[in-house]
């Protein structure tokens, strides 16, 4: 048995929740957990369909992005959940989705703001977006830049907080403390998406609310002191 064998299970699992939970088409999303103490994560590879997934499939790569344990073609969106590993070191999972709702906030280039409580039970404040990403790190390294763009979006902001971001023009990442429950912020944020955009058609002057309430509702939810 690989020593990685519990690290790429979870993996798997969480990978297999993504079209169960209808948060992807096609090829189109990835979730990656990590080992902290040993500053690894295991990530589903390219090209592989989530219906022909297997444990034993899942790549396990360090924190410098090289590839430890597994033959098969790395996601491109590796260097992305790297870089936050990096940046982020207490998040256990990361999920990146491509779910309709969260796009078109992201495409438009638009936070969603939190217009209830519905929002503030699983994230503290609107969804930030970040910048467009310039031309010079498209041609750059492209997949390693977005998750500088995250992080530099996050300067003053909390990832334990705000466990969710929209990349400009692109998609959602969604983070959390273990496969299952990242996989749930992704499905979160696409639901409160959708509600935004639902809002915004029945009024579109519409005001996020107070952040007392927002915060009493986030803190209720997660444990905190009230």
């Amino acid at each position: 048995m690989s020593a990685y064998s519990e690290l790429k299970e979870e993996c798997y699992a969480a990978n297999l929740l993504l079209p169960e939970y209808k948060l992807i088409e096609l090829a189109f999303g990835n979730v990656s957990v990590s080992d902290p103490r040993h500053g690894v994560f295991a990530i589903r590879p390219g090209n592989v369909d989530h219906k022909a997934l297997r444990p034993d499939q899942m790549l396990v790569v360090d924190f410098d992005g090289q590839v430890i344990h597994g033959s098969l073609r790395p996601s491109a969106d590796t260097a992305t959940h790297q870089r936050l590993f990096q940046a982020f070191p207490d998040i256990r999972s990361i999920v990146h989705t491509h779910s309709r709702n969260a796009v078109a906030f992201a495409q438009a280039g638009r936070p969603i703001p939190c217009f209830g409580t519905t929002h503030a039970d699983y994230f503290c404040g609107e969804i930030p977006v970040t910048r467009p990403i310039s031309p010079e790190e498209v041609q750059n390294s492209y997949d390693h830049e977005i998750g500088n763009v995250i992080v530099e979006r996050f300067k003053d902001l909390d990832p334990h907080k705000v466990k969710a971001v929209l990349v400009h023009g692109h998609a959602p990442f969604v983070w959390g403390s273990s496969g299952t429950e990242a996989v749930e912020n992704a499905f979160a944020l696409e639901v409160i998406a959708e509600i935004a955009l639902k809002t915004l058609e029945v009024n579109s002057g519409a005001s996020p609310i107070q952040q007392s309430l927002v915060d009493r509702h986030y803190q209720r939810k997660h444990g905190e002191t009230v």
